[in-house]
């Protein structure tokens, strides 16, 4: 199609509006309403202003094309199949085991960059990928974010939205399907075009209000934000769910169903049509950014020397951006305190400044992966707690990142149970394909570091405030589901197994308890995910007792990990779990990790009262 007119621009909506119906109805399942709804908009958009190779999806000119509203995924696979990249065959096999064509987009497909559904995702994801253009690449490829009007009541599309106006993305445009019905009814704002432009209006955004069926007035929108200057756009565009069917049509009660006369409704929309449609070619631009493979230095501790975890971290992300173009950096505001402001004095242009938006970091995180950066974002660990469904979302995306919480557990000390991360453990251990690591000393922190650029999926890092010895020189090499045996001997009587600041704890214990003749073994389980087995399964057959000591919750973290490694039918040993119980309170790092009964002194009781010979004091 040469410039279709505005005749064929409606019929080739008509065209993905009988697809999607046709899609649901093959499943019995899916939201053919949904699709119908932002049909008009997806053929414009298709035929006039994507810039995309669809032969080459890593095209670094490539627009690039997100259906926040996931579950309009027919109307998605109804554009693939107007394109040539998906035949009428396939189509059909949506929904069904083993299709590509999911109920909601997945990267299984080679031009969905992201995996959406869980609402409200898409535009933050988006910022990531427009910050990545303007700042980084500056490549001439806009971002499109298709959006539901139910979405738009979700906070992260607010921090989403602040975030692109402050960064004056004006190569990024969100497109909101305004069709007025939501899940159960109606929204909260119905086709109030207005409510939706005075509250983007008001934080800086450029707004254009349309009817979201006259494709005149979509095609002169689209080219309005592809001009509009120093602003992100969003179209807010008038529906009707369900459009062009009267059965449903602008009516409650058929969201997330196939159609109830699938043949009736494509005999209405004028029945199966075949339009091929041929997308603008991406503009030239330079390939992405790769990792150069420039050499590594971390940074070297000295034996003895106390450092904290997070010094440790800032020092070695700083060192990782010096030998890798293509690292960055995100922050949450409190760069300072995880020592990202490290990496942001040796690499500005680099660092990436969030806010206090933990679901935006996040979100600009996944972004980032997309363009072929390694992203590091990094706040508190508590308050990564907050962006839960983002890194849930970003392992169902196959997404590369790495988080890393700081100030984690009681023995942050004063700041109080509201400062301090002790689910977090528990949260990433749960994701897919995750790795979780919590190293003890500095040494051992940079090479985790350097390992976790290297993985794959999300890693998470916890660090800790306060200083801690240096325990391992600076060439210990540490990999991804190992552990440290720290001290072992044949008269050993049961096993502590520790991480971060509680190794120091268990290794002040065995001191205590070599006094009174009670032998015992320590590990570092710095790897809490994968979790060394085959060491836990060794000191579990010689010493019969395992004990687990955390600045974590005893539920998901290290008890559980350990606990696990004995999950496969063997003989379980004696396991004992010290661990954080109570709700803490302000008090001092040291009081704190004694309140907890995760200090020296409570370890070496408990060792006490495992090997019976408790004393009576």
């Amino acid at each position: 199609m040469q410039r279709e007119s505005a005749l064929e621009l409606a019929d080739l909506g008509q065209q993905l509006r009988v697809d999607a119906v046709r899609a649901a109805a093959a499943a019995n399942s899916g939201h053919p309403t949904s699709s119908m709804s932002a049909a008009d908009l997806a053929a414009v958009l298709l035929a006039r202003h994507l810039r995309y190779d669809f032969a080459q999806p890593d095209h670094p000119g490539n627009d690039r094309l997100i259906f926040s509203k996931g579950h309009a995924s027919p109307l998605l696979y109804a554009m693939y199949r107007a394109v040539g990249v998906v035949d009428d065959e396939q189509l059909l096999t949506f929904r069904r085991r083993d299709s590509l064509l999911e109920g909601h987009p997945t990267p299984r497909l080679p031009w969905v960059d992201v995996a959406t559904g869980s609402l409200g995702q898409g535009l933050p994801v988006g910022v990531g990928m427009a910050l990545a253009g303007k700042r980084l690449e500056q490549a001439p490829y806009r971002v499109w974010v298709l959006s539901g009007d139910s979405e738009m009541a979700e906070g992260s599309v607010w921090e989403a939205v602040e975030h692109a106006a402050y960064e004056h993305l004006d190569n990024l445009t969100l497109i909101i399907d305004v069709n007025r019905l939501g899940q159960r009814g109606p929204t909260r704002h119905g086709w109030d075009l207005d409510a939706y432009a005075r509250r983007l209006q008001a934080f800086g955004w450029h707004t254009i209000e349309i009817d979201g069926h006259d494709v005149d007035a979509v095609d002169a929108a689209f080219a309005e934000a592809a001009s509009t200057v120093a602003q992100p756009t969003a179209i807010i565009a008038r529906t009707h769910k369900g459009r062009g069917v009267a059965r449903v049509e602008d009516q409650e009660g058929q969201h997330g169903k196939p159609l109830p006369d699938a043949d009736a409704a494509i005999e209405e929309l004028g029945g199966p049509r075949f339009v091929r449609v041929e997308v603008t070619p991406p503009p030239t631009a330079r390939p992405r950014r790769t990792a150069d493979g420039g050499h590594l230095e971390l940074p070297r501790f000295d034996l003895g020397d106390s450092v904290a975890t997070r010094d440790a971290y800032g020092q070695a992300l700083a060192a990782l951006g010096s030998a890798r173009e293509d690292v960055v950096a995100l922050d949450g505001e409190v760069g300072d305190s995880t020592r990202t402001e490290f990496f942001a004095k040796d690499h500005p242009e680099r660092y990436f400044e969030c806010y206090i938006a933990e679901q935006q970091l996040v979100a600009a995180a996944v972004g980032f992966q997309t363009r072929g950066y390694l992203p590091f974002a990094s706040t508190f660990a508590a308050f990564l707690t907050r962006a839960h469904d983002f890194v849930r979302m970003a392992a169902v995306s196959r997404a590369d990142i790495n988080l890393v919480g700081s100030h984690a557990g009681v023995s942050i000390g004063q700041d109080g149970p509201s400062q301090m991360g002790l689910e977090d453990l528990a949260m990433f251990r749960s994701v897919h394909g995750s790795t979780v690591l919590y190293p003890c000393d500095a040494n051992q922190t940079a090479q985790l570091v350097a390992a976790m650029a290297e993985l794959e999926g999300v890693r998470y890092l916890r660090t800790g405030r306060g200083e801690a010895p240096v325990i391992y020189g600076p060439d210990e090499e540490f990999r991804p589901g190992g552990s440290k045996v720290l001290r072992s001997t044949d008269q050993d009587r049961l096993t502590v197994v520790a991480a971060g600041v509680t190794v120091h704890e268990a290794l002040r214990a065995g001191a205590l308890l070599d006094r009174e003749g009670i032998a015992v073994r320590i590990i570092d389980l710095y790897s809490v995910k994968p979790v060394d087995a085959d060491t836990l399964r060794a000191a579990a057959e010689a010493t019969g007792c395992l004990v687990t000591v955390e600045d974590h919750r005893v539920e998901g973290g290290i008890g559980d990990a350990v606990a696990e490694a004995f999950a496969d039918g063997r003989p379980v040993p004696r396991l004992v779990r010290l661990g954080v119980r109570d709700m803490p309170a302000s008090a001092s790092p040291e009081e704190q990790l004694h309140l907890a009964g995760i200090d020296a002194e409570s370890i070496a009781a408990a060792v006490r009262l495992l090997v019976e010979r408790a004393v009576v004091r």
